[in-house]
C-alpha cells in the first residue's frame, strides 16, 4: 500500500526511527490474555508499553525527535508540555543527549508523573488545567528562551517514533487481524497506522477514546478537525480536545474505526487487567481493553486475532485504591 506523500511520514521514516531507537528503548512484550479472549470469543493479545522505559510508549517519539535536532538547537534546550508521559519521555531523552529541558504540566497532573519527570532532571512548570492552557505557556517559553518545542503528537518525527510500536506488533504476530490503539492527540495511532497499513492493508487499525474527551473521534466522524471535551477522564493521558493536523490527516485516511467508552468501562478494564492479567495500567492504557470488554468491538474481534495496546502504566497508587474501593462498594450494593 502506497501511503499518500502529503502525509509527511512513511514506512521508511519509521524504520529509520527504529534504527535510532535501538539500544535506547525496550522491545516490549506481547502476551496472550485468556481473560479478555474468553470474554470476546476471540484471541486477544496485549502489547505492554506500560513496561517501556518511563512506563509509556512516549519515549519513542521524544527520542526520535531529539535525534533530528541540530547541535545549535540542542544547545539552546527544549521545552514540552504534557500530562505526564510525554514529559517523562522528553526528560529522559534530554538527559541522554545532555540537553536542558523544561516541561510544562497541568496543575492537576498525577503526582507520580510530576515526580518522575523531575527525577529525570527536567525542570517542571505547573500551569493551567488542560492541554490547551499548558501549550500556551510553552509557546511563551519557546519564544523568550528560543528553546525547541517537542510537540507531544503533531510532529512527523514524533509520529515516526511512535510507529515503531506497529513494527514490533507485526514482527511478533504477522497474522494479526486487528490492532486496537488508544487515542489522545493522535500521534500513536497515526504512526502505528502507517507502519501496519504499509505492510498489510488488510489489518484493521481501530482507535479508542473516552466519551468525556474525544477530539479525534469527533473530527473523524465529522470529516474535519473539531473540538470535543465535556470534562476530564480517567484516561488523563488521552484527554486532548483537539487532534493534531498531521495526525488527523493520517487517521482520516488509514484508520478503520474509532469507538468511545465510558468512565465505567475504563474502570472495569483497569480492574480486569489488574485482577486477571496482573497488569498495572493507567486509564489511557486501559482504553483498548475497555472497548473490547464492553462489547463495542465484537463485530471485529470475534473469531479473530487482536492486539490491544496497553500504552502506559503511570498511575498513582491512590487512584488504584480509589478504583478498587469504588468497585467493591458497587459490588457490595448489589
Amino acid at each position: 500500500m502506497k501511503i499518500d506523500e502529503n502525509l509527511q511520514v512513511d514506512l521508511h521514516d519509521i524504520n529509520e526511527a527504529r534504527e535510532k531507537l535501538s539500544g535506547h528503548i525496550y522491545k516490549t512484550p506481547q502476551v496472550h490474555s485468556s481473560y479478555i479472549s474468553d470474554k470476546c470469543n476471540g484471541e486477544v493479545y496485549l502489547k505492554l508499553e506500560n513496561m517501556q522505559r518511563t512506563g509509556s510508549f512516549k519515549i519513542r517519539g521524544a527520542f526520535n525527535k531529539l535525534c533530528s535536532l541540530t547541535p545549535q538547537e540542542l544547545e539552546k534546550g527544549v521545552v514540552a508540555c504534557s500530562a505526564g508521559n510525554h514529559a517523562q519521555g522528553v526528560a529522559l531523552s534530554s538527559t541522554a543527549f545532555g540537553v536542558d529541558a523544561k516541561i510544562v504540566m497541568p496543575c492537576n497532573a498525577p503526582k507520580t508523573k510530576i515526580d518522575a519527570t523531575r527525577n529525570y532532571s527536567a525542570e517542571v512548570i505547573l500551569h493551567g488545567d488542560n492541554f490547551n492552557e499548558t501549550i500556551a505557556k510553552v509557546s511563551e517559553i519557546s519564544e523568550i528562551e528560543h528553546r525547541t518545542f517537542i510537540h507531544p503528537f503533531d510532529d512527523a518525527k514524533v509520529i515516526a517514533g511512535q510507529g515503531t510500536v506497529g513494527l514490533e506488533i507485526i514482527e511478533d504476530m504477522s497474522d494479526v487481524d486487528n490492532v486496537i490503539v488508544p487515542i489522545g492527540g493522535g500521534g500513536l495511532i497515526a504512526g502505528i497506522a502507517i507502519a501496519i497499513k504499509s505492510i498489510n492493508p488488510a489489518i484493521k487499525v481501530i482507535g479508542v477514546q473516552s466519551e468525556n474527551s474525544h477530539g479525534m473521534a469527533a473530527s473523524f466522524y465529522k470529516g474535519e478537525i473539531t473540538n470535543h471535551r465535556v470534562c476530564g477522564t480517567l484516561a488523563d493521558g488521552c484527554d486532548v480536545s483537539r487532534p493534531g493536523r498531521l495526525n488527523f490527516e493520517i487517521v482520516k485516511q488509514l484508520v478503520d474505526d474509532i469507538v468511545l467508552v465510558t468512565e465505567d468501562d475504563i474502570r472495569n478494564s483497569l480492574m480486569g487487567l489488574l485482577q486477571h492479567n496482573k497488569i498495572v495500567t493507567e486509564g489511557s492504557g486501559a482504553l483498548t481493553s475497555a472497548a473490547v470488554l464492553s462489547g463495542k468491538l465484537n463485530h471485529y474481534v470475534e473469531g479473530k486475532k487482536t492486539v490491544n495496546l496497553v500504552s502506559g502504566g503511570n498511575i498513582d497508587l491512590t487512584k488504584v485504591a480509589e478504583i478498587i474501593e469504588r468497585q467493591n462498594t458497587y459490588q457490595f450494593s448489589l
